[in-house]
């Protein structure tokens, strides 16, 4: 199965270039992100993105904390362009199942990205109040539980199974921490992975030997010995 790679950024200079890249057929963001990459007004910046990528799948998040505000929001970044997934949390900030938002929004033909997935008992719950029609992505943090000692893998096996039945639903690996993680992703039977630009460059020079590996290290050390001008 082909897994579809998604680019995890804001700044608007790397998404034109990676909008232009084949490699990748979407992008996420997130208001952490967008902060970073300088957005001052959510919106407006929003569509800056949008003039560029307006063909490629990408989410936009919510950033309210309440259902009705959720909603609102969703409503409204739905709004912005075909292209457009309005991205949920699964919980808020008070660990309350956002389900009638997921629900609410879902049962009005948006297209939606469940973020900040960790098990799937949380899939699970996902599945009980959407539809078998409306587009969902549902996007589970592999390297941040596994950041926190946990193996993130059997999540994801369970969550692929009891989704198989709901045509309308892919399953995400977010939060990548090395380049690995893609052949991980792609094993399991995951439909999409977002990756950060810098793995992304990495993953698109796989395939070198260890023989090339070797070489190249070895190259590199005696470039740094050279530097340090080292003496025995």
């Amino acid at each position: 199965m082909n897994i579809k790679v998604f680019c995890d950024i804001a700044d608007l200079e790397n998404i034109k270039k990676f909008n232009r890249n084949k490699f990748v057929k979407g992008f996420t963001t997130n208001p952490s992100l967008m902060r970073k990459a300088g957005a001052k007004d959510y919106k407006s910046y929003s569509k800056q993105i949008l003039k560029v990528c307006n063909k490629k799948p990408i989410s936009f998040e919510v950033f309210a904390d309440n259902p009705k505000l959720m909603i609102e929001q969703g409503v409204k970044i739905n709004k912005w362009g075909k292209n457009v997934y309005v991205k949920v949390p699964v919980i808020n900030s008070k660990k309350k199942f956002t389900g009638k938002v997921i629900k609410e929004l879902n049962g009005r033909n948006i297209k939606l990205n469940i973020t900040a997935v960790y098990t799937a008992k949380q899939t699970a719950n996902i599945l009980k109040v959407i539809n078998k029609k409306t587009k969902v992505i549902i996007s589970i943090f592999a390297g941040r539980a596994a950041d926190t000692g946990k193996d993130p893998v059997p999540e994801f096996i369970k969550s692929i199974r009891i989704a198989k039945s709901f045509k309308n639903v892919q399953i995400l690996w977010a939060s990548v921490r090395e380049p690995y993680n893609f052949i991980q992703a792609k094993q399991l039977g995951c439909h999409i992975i977002t990756i950060p630009p810098s793995i992304i460059e990495k993953i698109q020079k796989f395939g070198k030997s260890f023989d090339q590996l070797t070489q190249e290290t070895v190259k590199n050390f005696l470039i740094d010995s050279k530097k340090s001008k080292f003496k025995l």
